[in-house]
């Protein structure tokens, strides 16, 4: 049986191809009365649209591009919070009759690829997932020129709109809570410090520290659980009488745990813990995470419904949501 034509649905709705054409490809120039007629006959019909021929006439592809650009020992790999994110924009895209896309990009070739496909205008918008300060993408795509949202802070001077947790105000919460509960020795292990939401939370450590006096202890890991074990052993090194650390994500602070148990120092009587994020495994550790609960899966929508004001024309500013500490056995 024969695909319906837009001849066809014209000759039975006794309007012109153009009309039909404006109709089926959303355009408001069209009387009511005039467009239910095309519709009546779009359903009698059963035309449906040819997706390549409505992108030539509108422009448009109805698809949006989640480009995770992150090295495969990273987010992608290790982190619950990925499947999250993608979840939560997809939700909001495919609300809004959009095909999402999703393109990993960790790699120089990857990234070429993204940029090539981007330029091509396969996809109306892009979201970015978490970019690193070095990463030549987030330029390379704003100059394309197509509507562009960073799931998080850009650490790099990209200018883009961005969605983003209040990691400076989390952060602050989980170590003034270790200060009132006595420790006096905090330690961190920070994040990749090519990202912004490591810089905060670092930055946001050393400000409270610095207020009462206190000095940093840092070590750096790669916001995975093998990283939080390898500098929890560092730290335990460096300075033995630490009696807490925060590490800046719930990975890195489950990697923390199993250094310490190894080490014979019990938490939190001796060490107290605090991660970031509150993934589901925080409650599953021994002892159960103490953490600061970070709106991902909003985070997520919110830079979705971002990326969709923008291509109807809305105007952009940054974003950041509210984050709180969730107090559990582990400091």
């Amino acid at each position: 049986m024969r695909r319906p034509t837009l001849d066809a649905v014209a000759t039975r709705a006794g309007v012109s191809k153009s009309t039909v054409s404006r109709v089926v490809n959303g355009e408001p120039t069209v009387a009511a009365d005039l467009r239910d007629v095309v519709m009546r006959a779009v359903n009698e019909l059963g035309y449906v649209p040819n997706p390549a021929a409505r992108s030539l006439v509108t422009r448009r592809t109805d698809s949006i591009a989640v480009i995770v650009s992150d090295p495969s020992t990273g987010l992608v790999s290790d982190d619950p919070m990925f499947s999250t994110v993608v979840r939560a924009a997809s939700r909001e895209f495919e609300a809004a009759g959009k095909q999402v896309v999703l393109m990993l990009a960790g790699s120089d070739d990857a990234r070429l690829r993204a940029r090539q496909f981007v330029a091509a205008r396969h996809v109306d918008a892009v979201m970015l997932v978490s970019m690193h300060g070095a990463d030549p993408l987030p330029a390379a795509l704003v100059a394309t020129g197509i509507p562009l949202v960073s799931h998080g802070r850009p650490a790099s001077r990209v200018p883009m709109p961005w969605v983003d947790n209040d990691n400076v105000g989390g952060t602050g919460q989980a170590i003034r809570h270790l200060l009132e509960g006595g420790r006096r020795r905090i330690a961190t292990i920070c994040g990749p410090l090519d990202m912004s939401a490591a810089q905060d939370r670092l930055g946001a450590y050393r400000e409270v520290l610095s207020e009462t006096g206190r000095r940093s202890i840092v070590a750096i890991g790669e916001f995975t659980r093998a990283s939080g074990t390898l500098a929890m052993e560092q730290l335990l090194e460096d300075d033995p009488a630490l009696d807490a650390v925060f590490a800046a994500n719930d990975l890195m602070a489950i990697g923390a745990l199993r250094a310490l148990r190894r080490a014979g120092r019990r938490v939190p009587d001796d060490v107290a813990v605090v991660g970031y994020d509150d993934i589901e495994a925080a409650l599953y550790t021994d002892p159960p995470l103490s953490t600061v609960r970070s709106p991902m899966g909003e985070q997520a929508a919110a830079s979705a419904r971002l990326l969709l004001g923008l291509l109807r024309g809305e105007p952009a500013e940054p974003v950041v949501l509210p984050t709180r500490l969730v107090v559990r056995e582990s400091s």
